[in-house]
This record gives structure tokens, sequence and C-alpha cells, in this order.
């Protein structure tokens, strides 16, 4: 009797140990699977400055610096190109920021454009822990450079580089202000795909009775099956966005975007507690809200970030304190 009724009990666990394998491997190729994205750049160009920078790994990142000439620069905009993209791209989307009076530094990732290549490390559309360190990296020598480490700071980023953005905002002070274009957490748009990915690995009437730890266990899972594959960390945004809470964001997502789904920008928004930071551009597809509405995009962007030109002369501001990676940080 007590046989029977523990092989009535395995009956089931073993089904669903069989049936959650089955969905790790299918989410798991679908996880590593990038999308085809549409991706632009421009010629080089001839009056932009170049740098070069080693991250702490070893890894030597290169991209230019578009200087504002005309007067005193309102500030420095640090720009994140998308995945697959290069630092050839800012001035699709910062043109406006330039003309306003900003010094806009741009940069290519690893394994991306003019930047080194890492062996062994394939990048995909989500963010991970080389893409923060590369960020982290050119942060600092922004604030080993004379000319530059004054300048009130603010950062940029478009997709995987709108993640990286946020996340080192949420790390460092001295980033005043982060605005980001079609920007995800990993966890947050695995699961906004769950329903897809789990109709996908199982049949349509079994994945309707998955409940939802059960779907949050097979992505778990999966995602670290992929982290050990690829000899990465995929950076968890979602565990740094509550910091902030603070500081000024904007939030940038095309509704007809079938990619990153507009309720994740919501979910970014509800998790720093500015709800008011999301702007949505109804006919825009990923990363094409300037291509839709271009005057209102500029128009919005630099509005938001001539704010770091005022931030500087607040008074009765505590100042900002040194940031973690050992540079100085700006005063405000």
């Amino acid at each position: 009797m007590i046989w029977a009724i523990v092989g009535l009990l395995l009956i089931p666990l073993l089904a669903d140990v069989l049936i959650q394998w089955n969905a790790v491997r299918v989410v798991l190729a679908l996880i590593e699977n990038s999308p085809p994205f549409r991706v632009e750049s421009l010629p080089p160009d001839p009056d932009a400055e170049p740098f070069a920078v080693q991250t702490r790994d070893g890894i030597t990142l290169r991209g230019c610096l578009y200087r504002h000439t005309e007067q005193t620069p309102r500030g420095l905009i640090v720009f994140c190109p998308e995945f697959a993209s290069n630092h050839r791209s800012a001035m699709l989307y910062c043109s406006a920021l330039s003309r306003a009076g900003f010094h806009v530094l741009t940069f290519d990732f690893r394994n991306h454009g003019d930047s080194d290549s890492m062996p062994g490390y394939v990048p995909l559309h989500w963010l991970t822990h080389f893409e923060v360190l590369d960020l982290n990296a050119v942060l600092d020598h922004v604030y080993s450079q004379p000319d530059l480490n004054e300048l009130p700071l603010g950062l940029f980023g478009i997709s995987r580089g709108g993640g990286a953005a946020l996340y080192v905002a949420a790390q460092r002070p001295e980033v005043l202000q982060v605005a980001t274009e079609g920007a995800f957490g990993t966890k947050m748009l695995m699961m906004a795909h769950a329903q897809q990915f789990i109709a996908i690995a199982a049949p349509e009437l079994l994945a309707k009775l998955f409940p939802e730890w059960h779907i949050k266990v097979t992505i778990t899972l999966a995602r670290w099956i992929s982290q050990r594959r690829r000899h990465c960390r995929y950076a968890m945004l979602e565990r740094v966005l509550p910091r902030l809470a603070g500081k000024p964001t904007l939030v940038i997502a095309g509704l007809r975007d079938t990619y990153v789904l507009p309720g994740v920008a919501r979910e970014i928004t509800r998790l720093i507690g500015q709800p008011d930071a999301l702007w949505t551009v109804a006919k825009a597809k990923h990363n094409l809200a300037r291509s839709v509405n271009p005057d209102e995009y500029d128009r919005r962007l630099v509005e938001f970030f001539l704010k770091l030109d005022q931030s500087i002369d607040e008074p009765n501001k505590p100042p900002v304190k040194r940031s973690s990676h050992g540079r100085r940080s700006k005063p405000k």
C-alpha cells in the first residue's frame, strides 16, 4: 500500500521533471537566439575626437567625443549604443543634444565596432556584467580628463545600451540623469515573453495549466545554464532600479515594439518609482521613436538634459559622494 502511494506520487513528479527539462531546453534555445534587429549607423565624422580606454580585464574600448565648440558646454552625455551597433550611431539619436550645447561621448562595447574582441565571449542582446564593466571604464576615463571631469554628467542608452545606462546610473552618484529608449531588464523581458516561450515548449492546453512560479523556475534554470555556457553573468537590472528613485530618468518606448513590449517600460518606471518618466510613442517600433516623431523626440530629450546644466547651480545641495570605482565624483 505504501509503495503504491509512493508510486502514485512519483509518477506526476517525474512527469513534471520531464516537462520542465523540455521547457528549459526550448527556452534556452530562444534565449540564445538574437532577434534580427534593424541597426543603422553613420560614416566616420572627421571632426569627432577618437579616444581609447582599457577595462579592468584588459579589453581596449574605442569611441569618439563630439565637442560642442560654440559655447561653454552645458554638460557631457555618454551615449551607449544598442546591441550589434557601434559608436557612429550616436548622432542618429543625439544630434539635437549636440546642437543644444552638450558634449557627446560615445564608444563601442567589447566585441563591437572598433573595440577589442574578447576571446570566448559571444555577446547577445542580453545585458551582462561585461557591458556594465565597459561603461564603468568609460566613465573612469571621463573623470581622468581635466576638460571633462567638471561637466555635469548624463547617460543615454538604446536597448541593451539603455539597460547598461540604467544599471551604471544606479551604481554611480556622479551620474545625475539617465535617458533610455527600448531599454529592458533580462528577467522582466523573459517573463513578458513567457507565455510565448511556454507555448512553444508545451502543448497549448498544458501550457495554460502552468502556474507563474513554474514559469519563473523554467526561465531561471535556462538563464543559469546560458550563463555557464557563455562564461558570463547576466546583469539583473531589476535589482538596482529602485536606487534610481531620486534620480531624473526618461524612459522612451514604442507602442508598436513587439520585442520590448510596452509593459516592460512601465515596469521599469514602476521599479524606480517614477511613472511619469515614461514617454510612449504611438506608432514606433523597437528603437525607432525618433524616426516616427523626430521633432518631439529631440524636444523632449533636450528639455530633459537641460536640467543637467541647472543641477550644478542649485543651492543647498550636498556634494556627490566619491564614486565606489575610485575616481573622484563631480561636485553638484
